[in-house]
């Protein structure tokens, strides 16, 4: 039995002698002797790529994919499953918020429940400030109110998975990754174990910036609902023009020049308009523009080098 231990370097170069220990501790812990260590950098700015390196000289076993640029925490995370090799995959990042010691009852849910083929980790609380609790409780909110089926909140990236559950996943053919998605809508049996998130020692490289590009990614990736809501929101403000257009021709035609329409409320009424349509276009852009990324063929990530 052999276990792949797969994480992805950005700015990661102060965790990473921790991370490996407890990783190492982890695996002793479980009895098990076959392992890699699979490390995308995800073209990681600092040292994390020449440290590991160095460590990989003491411990064959580490295995380094060098991305050729920064292609996004999910593409790494894809890169990362495809080269693991292991019976079971272990996904964590290596920020050391989730110790790797939790290793040791995922795997223990995994392998005591034959009919499991992943067992996630989740936040039963959301840690941080409360515009990042708020935020996040948004984010799940919103994903579960447009997705066509169920996510559960507050995951993780930590998970251990069977080979079969990571083939299925390596098999969809998704341009526009949203893995935490993916990773329920091809099934199987899955389950939760609530699991401890520490405060990050240094500043999150996930800036609001980059969540509210995964939310709309999220959103646009699993979800056509967006759409039909545009299309019922168009009818109803249709009808309620229609209505509104009839109402004025009744009241001028009743109190003829009693009646002043104005160039205000006409102004105001095409502004209020146009700003829906640019909205509505912007969003069918949005869906557009991934369908123009999907049937371009390019690939998620391009690998520089890989060190084994």
């Amino acid at each position: 039995m052999k276990i792949s231990i797969v994480s992805t370097l950005y700015l990661s170069e102060s965790f990473l002698d921790e991370f490996i220990a407890l990783s190492l501790k982890a695996l002793k812990k479980i009895q098990c002797e076959s392992y890699e260590l699979v490390f995308v950098n995800d073209g990681s700015p600092d040292q994390s790529l020449e440290k590991l390196l160095k460590k990989k000289k003491s411990n064959d076993n580490i295995k380094i994919i060098d991305l050729s640029r920064n292609f996004g925490h999910h593409y790494a995370m894809q890169a990362g499953l495809s080269y693991s090799s292991g019976d079971y995959v272990f996904l964590i990042d290596n920020d050391l918020e989730v110790s790797p010691l939790v290793l040791e009852s995922l795997y223990k849910e995994l392998v005591d429940n034959p009919k499991i083929d992943a067992v996630y980790g989740y936040q039963e609380k959301r840690k941080g400030s409360f515009i990042e609790r708020a935020s996040g409780h948004i984010f799940w909110w919103l994903i579960n109110k447009v997705s066509d089926f169920h996510i559960p909140q507050n995951l993780l990236t930590e998970r251990i998975m069977t080979r079969r559950y990571v083939d299925k996943i390596l098999g969809l053919k998704d341009t526009n990754l949203f893995l935490v998605g993916m990773f329920h809508w091809i099934g199987f049996k899955q389950k939760g174990i609530p699991v401890v998130k520490n405060q990050r020692k240094s500043k999150s490289t996930y800036t609001f910036k980059k969540r509210t590009q995964l939310m709309v990614q999220a959103i646009t990736s699993f979800s056509g609902k967006p759409l039909v809501w545009l299309f019922n929101f168009g009818i109803i403000l249709s009808i309620i023009s229609a209505l509104f257009i009839i109402y004025l021709i009744f009241k001028k035609t009743i109190y003829g020049d009693q009646i002043q329409l104005g160039w205000t409320s006409i102004v105001a009424i095409n502004v209020f308009v146009l700003g829906l349509f640019s909205t509505f276009l912007g969003l069918v852009g949005i869906y557009l523009f991934k369908i123009f990324n999907q049937v371009q063929g390019r690939p998620n990530y391009i690998i520089k080098d890989t060190y084994e």
